[in-house]
């Protein structure tokens, strides 16, 4: 079930009503209905995976019980490490055992050995990545004694399976949902309208700017040999706004739709288009996966302390890992490895931390500085986007091949007018929204009733004019 379809729009409403009109006085009653829509919810991408989902989950609720009640540090152990080994080996089988197959068989043909090594022939479970970041986390924090294990079994389950998170994050915290889980919820007609915003928002990004530009970008990665360095510029600039559209537009969905029923998630976005350098950006962007990387992976290391070898080697572990979960191919590690490249000198310079507030936030417009920096940045992270998107390292290498010829210096073949004024639009609208959480946060509070219903309905006239009849899935379902 998609959240750009009629499927959804008619599943979240009546979900909403059940929750509110019918089960609104308790908590405990909303718990074990939003787990079942959830369970529903999963099942209709792929019923066979739902068991995975509930032995991940019995597994990580069962071993954290286990932990706080053993008196042995030994046994602790066990439990720890049962829970982690299992829930990395299932990642594993699905996610990256073909891959290591491969490249071990592609290294030893290199070495004059041809070996077939047998490959497994499956498909990928919907929001594996996500669920199981999401039980790591909690029987982590429950051997390290930050948090004392949950003993009702709904609330947990649906701290793992909550629909809006469940299959493209945000990848959430037992200490930020758990607590909202076990409260006794009111509905609050600000939070809902906010929500509301949110999720228009989200599908403008997805259906008008992600959803269009993925139509040039395709077409022009899919055609390299024959594009000009211009046409290929310009399909690597629509891929950084498809890919920003499409995931950001998804969790603006996620999180508008959970703010209807009283719950808020984890921010996953705050403009990282706008960021300065590539240390903002990375707070900007993905930011529940960022988080979670320098909290579990990171601080362990010894983050930023230490020798200046372990830093670099801290920060190069980091975005390898951040790479390598993204996807299991040789073009994510190099992604990852890049964005290391360029994180390394502001590391090493003390200046990764010089920006945190958004930019030019005292004032309407940015300076020419500001500009530069932006620009400079974005370009950067466009770069990097061209190996996020071609299917090998050699298709990568050719692509920024052909960029960088004489023929950059010609006009491009595409150049749909139409789409870079749409970009152009979201780009105002999130600019003059940048200090919210998210673009059109209180918009219901600002300015004349009339301009808001105007733009509001601008914005809608705009989701359906570019609707598909096929549904477009969203990129991060992959991963």
């Amino acid at each position: 079930m998609l959240f750009n379809t009629l499927m959804y729009a008619l599943f979240v409403p009546i979900v909403f009503v059940v929750y509110w009109y019918v089960l609104g006085k308790s908590s405990k009653a909303q718990n074990i209905f939003l787990l079942l829509c959830s369970y529903y919810f999963y099942s209709c991408w792929d019923v066979r995976f739902l068991g995975l989902l509930l032995f991940s989950t019995a597994l990580d609720y069962i071993s954290a019980l286990q932990m706080q009640n053993s008196k042995s540090e030994q046994v602790r152990k066990i439990w720890f490490w049962t829970s982690i080994g299992i829930n990395i080996s299932f990642l594993g089988i699905f996610k990256y055992y073909n891959f290591f197959a491969v490249s071990m068989q592609s290294a030893l043909q290199v070495l004059g050995w041809d070996i077939d090594l047998f490959v497994l022939e499956i498909i990928l479970p919907v929001g594996i990545s996500f669920y199981t970041f999401h039980g790591l986390s909690y029987v982590i924090d429950i051997y390290k004694k930050r948090l004392v294990p949950e003993q009702d079994p709904i609330a947990y389950a649906l701290f793992v399976s909550y629909f809006p998170l469940l299959v493209a994050g945000p990848i959430e915290r037992a200490t930020h949902l758990l607590p909202q889980l076990k409260k006794n919820r009111t509905f609050s007609y600000q939070q809902a309208v906010n929500g509301l915003y949110q999720i228009v928002w989200g599908l403008f990004k997805k259906i008008v700017i992600a959803d269009q530009c993925a139509l040039y970008a395709n077409a022009i990665f899919n055609n390299v040999p024959q594009e000009s360095g211009s046409t290929l510029f310009m399909g690597a600039l629509f891929f950084a706004f498809q890919i920003y559209g499409d995931f950001s537009g998804y969790s603006d969905i996620a999180l508008g739709t959970s703010k209807l029923f009283g719950i808020e998630l984890l921010q996953n976005f705050s403009f990282p288009y706008f960021s300065r350098d590539i240390a903002e950006f990375w707070r900007r962007w993905h930011i529940s996966l960022s988080s979670w990387f320098k909290d579990y992976v990171y601080i362990p290391l010894g983050g930023s302390a230490g020798s200046r070898f372990l830093k670099i080697r801290n920060v190069c572990i980091i975005f390898l890992l951040s790479g390598f979960w993204h996807g299991a191919n040789w073009t994510f590690i190099v992604w990852g490895l890049l964005h290391a490249l360029y994180f390394v000198p502001l590391l090493l310079a003390q200046k990764n931390r010089k920006h945190i507030e958004i930019v030019a936030f005292s004032n309407t417009w940015p300076s020419a500085k500001e500009v530069f920096q932006m620009g400079t940045t974005f370009l950067m992270t466009t770069l990097a986007w061209i190996f996020f998107r071609a299917n090998s390292l050699s298709a990568a290498i050719d692509y920024i091949s052909g960029i960088f010829s004489i023929s950059l210096f010609t006009i491009p073949s595409v150049r749909p007018t139409n789409v870079l004024v749409l970009i152009l639009f979201c780009i105002t609208v999130e600019w003059f929204g940048r200090r919210n959480a998210f673009a059109l946060e209180n918009f219901n509070l600002q300015g004349n009733r009339v301009v808001r219903w105007f733009f509001i309905s601008f914005i809608l006239i705009l989701i359906f004019v570019f609707s598909s009849p096929v549904e477009q899935q969203f990129i991060y379902f992959q991963f």
